[in-house]
């Protein structure tokens, strides 16, 4: 049959996963009444929470007698490490830039890589029906990153398509606004060439996504690089240095039709399979004919930039509300999340009670300890910290992101100010149309740390963010942190309207009345520079004395701030921790004891 291996890349929200849906609807995957979801791919909650793709997937339609496997990838630079890995799968891309956003930060990201290897893109210009659309920039945009990212003459003759993913219609001509997917189905058959696999060699296939079933164990995906497999074949695992890494039989093989994996019994060199049968065999393995010894060479993956502690969660609270709470199960828990997300990286403390997490970056890390959380864990999680290197000459190196920001023209000024303040620097301001600039900075990632709640206030909501890992430079030196102090609770208890009003003048809370609270919690933010410890539980004296003047007036609280996962990550200091269970998210200081606090303080300052 014949094959095309293709991968859909985007900058996050430019409607990948909304344009798969239709290529599933018009290549007849879906019966005419089958109630399907929007989105489909985004199969997991939190993806359908956020509306964003976090891992990459496979699936395949048929057309016309072709097969095309389709793999949709994440959009968003944090889940990079699943993109770099999928693209040693196809042999072409489809890149979709938005009509009126034009090429962003991620697109850059991807789409280096993918003409590093040397991938022909497809550009789909999605979105055409936007009232703000600016077609034709966006394509010399596109153009010129192709250019700053020196692609061949080869790459730089690629096909346009106009499309709207929602409305299910590409063309050529960017003035149609009807249609149907034809002409995209048929651009990849024509343009996308087919595997160059070798169907006569020996079996290989390089694994690249890792998956868990609870009846067949580990499902390794990947592509068939040369030969066939039949069920019950004897196989081999290679690492990457050649080395056995285990033993077993291919005990269930499936391919992928539409949303399904379908079990098949035999699978030829060039398409994209699982496989299932092994217990050890990981991402970026080999597996192959007991015969073969020279493993296939995976994709360099780029290295981690953030780290955090996980740690066992040890406040007053801890136990009451998550199933798995000791240090044994993060650490099970942390290890298989390494094995199966090459970009994520964990590594044991010496006391064995907490774990050096190191990943991408903030999105990608909220997205592991909200996971873990759901599946009942309770973790004390730290401040996000930078990983530091090393240059040539031995001098302290930092990573930096580029960052470009879309605000309104009358925030901008806000905005300058405020990088400037975190040592970022401007390298490009430009217009972007209605009334917008889009500003451009190299920022090191210290400073972008706990920024965006703050970006987000500045600009009214209405400003865009987005980042991306550039290189290591020179060290920056200090760069000033959270301004305000806390508001930190004395006692345990429950807190009381009557002590909270009037701490409502010193600050912003985080509790309402009732809340159960213990010494060391932080409760707000203090509206000055220091922690203050405060008695939230003070409650009123009853007397059977009415107060003169009928001065019993009812105390009306603002309601208090309630913050998420990442935003609560963003805002706590060195010296703090977020306390995560199922239920709650509470914030804490990292030494309980005010006694032990104050010692600490002074062994820093010393």
């Amino acid at each position: 049959m014949n094959l095309r291996n293709v991968a859909i890349i985007a900058h996050v929200d430019h409607g990948k996963t909304t344009l798969v849906d239709q290529l599933f609807r018009q290549s007849g995957t879906f019966r005419d009444n089958q109630r399907v979801e929007e989105r489909a791919m985004d199969s997991n909650d939190l993806e359908k929470e956020r509306g964003i793709t976090i891992l990459a997937k496979c699936t395949s339609v048929d057309w016309q007698g072709t097969r095309i496997n389709i793999v949709d990838t994440p959009g968003h630079a944090d889940f990079g490490g699943e993109v770099e890995r999928i693209l040693s799968m196809v042999d072409g891309v489809i890149l979709l830039v938005d009509s009126s956003e034009g090429a962003m930060p991620q697109t850059k990201f991807v789409t280096g890589k993918a003409l590093a290897l040397g991938l022909r893109p497809i550009v789909v210009v999605n979105k055409i029906d936007r009232p703000d659309e600016r077609i034709q920039e966006v394509l010399d945009e596109v153009f010129d990153l192709f250019v700053s990212l020196e692609a061949s003459d080869e790459q730089l003759d690629f096909p346009v398509l106009y499309a709207s993913g929602r409305n299910g219609y590409a063309n050529e001509d960017p003035s149609l606004r009807e249609g149907t997917l034809a002409p995209l189905f048929n651009k990849i058959v024509d343009h996308v060439p087919p595997p160059s696999a070798d169907p006569d060699g020996p079996f290989k296939f390089l694994v690249t996504l890792l998956d868990r079933d609870n009846f067949l164990g580990r499902i390794l995906t990947g592509l068939v690089f040369s030969g066939s497999i039949k069920t019950n074949m004897p196989i081999h695992a290679l690492d990457a240095d050649g080395n056995v890494v285990e033993t077993g039989r291919a005990s269930k093989l499936m391919t992928f039709r539409g949303l399904e994996r379908v079990p098949t019994d035999e699978a030829q060199a060039g398409d994209i399979i699982s496989l299932a049968g092994l217990t050890t065999a990981t991402v970026a393995n080999t597996i192959c004919d007991p015969s073969v010894t020279e493993p296939l060479q995976a994709q360099p993956i780029d290295p981690p930039t953030l780290s955090m502690r996980f740690a066992v969660n040890d406040s007053p609270m801890a136990g009451r509300e998550g199933t798995k709470v000791t240090s044994r199960m993060i650490r099970d828990r942390l290890f298989r999340e390494a094995e199966s997300n090459v970009a994520i990286k964990v590594t044991e403390s010496a006391d064995r009670d907490s774990f050096e997490v190191a990943g991408r970056g903030e999105l990608q890390l909220g997205v592991l300890i909200e996971t873990m959380r759901r599946e009942g864990f309770e973790l004390g999680i730290s401040r996000p910290r930078v990983l530091f290197g090393t240059d040539e000459a031995g001098n302290r190196t930092e990573p930096y992101e580029t960052v470009v920001i879309d605000v309104d023209e009358e925030y901008s000024g806000t905005v300058v100010e405020k990088m400037n303040l975190r040592k970022a620097e401007m390298t490009d301001m430009r217009p972007s149309g209605g009334g917008k600039i889009r500003i451009t900075f190299s920022a090191p990632s210290r400073g972008l740390i706990g920024y965006h709640g703050e970006f987000l206030s500045d600009t009214r909501g209405t400003g865009i963010m987005n980042r991306l890992f550039e290189k290591y430079g020179p060290h920056k030196g200090n760069i000033e942190g959270r301004k305000n102090g806390v508001l930190i609770s004395n006692g345990a208890g429950e807190a009381q309207a009557y002590a909270l009003g009037p701490l409502e003048e010193r600050g912003i809370l985080f509790v309402g009345h009732g809340e159960a609270l213990y010494e060391g919690m932080i409760i707000g933010e203090n509206a000055k520079t220091d922690d203050l410890e405060v008695n939230p539980m003070k409650a009123k004296q009853l007397t059977n004395f009415r107060a003169s003047g009928g001065k019993d007036d009812a105390i009306r609280l603002t309601p208090p701030k309630k913050m998420t996962l990442e935003q609560a990550i963003a805002y706590i200091d060195d010296d703090e921790l977020v306390e995560v269970t199922p239920k709650s998210i509470r914030l804490r200081k990292l030494h309980l004891d005010p006694h032990e606090r104050k010692r600490a303080s002074r062994a820093k300052a010393a």
